[in-house]
């Protein structure tokens, strides 16, 4: 598994893995149109790059194939990093490589010794995410029902953390 900045050419396989308007909300919670259009996306990255300095990732199988997106930024005021907008192709869930992607993910968050936890946020009506998070070791801080209203109900976003302490036993799912 290789990490490897986002580029614009990788915007094509993303809005693909995007599915169905339910999948897309449970990604980016209507953050770009559905379905994605290259305004909309570029529009999410600068905002979100200007707003909390965070930067785009794409997850490689071992082949260099593009399996996976994330964003990640580092709140110094915390110490805490935090993944927004992970997504995995969703012909390749399923067979280990989201928890592969985001364990990577992770080792490359707590390879700056400034960062002593990383969070992200997950929609509760997202059990198999949840569960690819627990994989790797993220825990439930907590949850806020109803946080998030759709026409497909109201879902609960439940905040995930990983410790820094919880490394040196291995992160699940990525080779050390």
């Amino acid at each position: 598994m290789e990490i490897r900045r986002y580029e614009d050419s990788d915007l094509e396989l993303i809005k693909k893995w995007s599915t169905d308007e339910k999948t897309h909300l449970m990604w980016c919670a209507g953050r770009t149109d559905y379905p994605i259009t290259k305004e909309s996306f570029d529009a999410l990255l600068d905002d979100i790059s200007k707003r909390c300095g965070d930067v785009p990732y794409v997850a490689l199988d071992d082949s260099g194939v593009p399996i996976g997106f994330y964003c990640y930024s580092y709140n110094g005021d915390t110490h805490e990093g935090m993944l927004k907008f992970v997504i995995v192709d969703p012909a390749r869930r399923g067979c280990g490589l989201g928890r592969r992607m985001i364990g990577a993910a992770v080792e490359k968050a707590f390879s700056s010794p400034e960062v002593q936890a990383v969070h992200l946020m997950v929609f509760t009506e997202n059990p198999r995410a949840r569960k690819c998070y627990e994989g790797v070791g993220f825990k439930e801080r907590h949850t806020t029902p109803d946080a998030f209203k759709c026409k497909f109900g109201s879902w609960g976003r439940c905040n995930m953390v990983i410790e820094r302490e919880q490394i040196g036993r291995g992160v699940s799912g990525h080779e050390q």
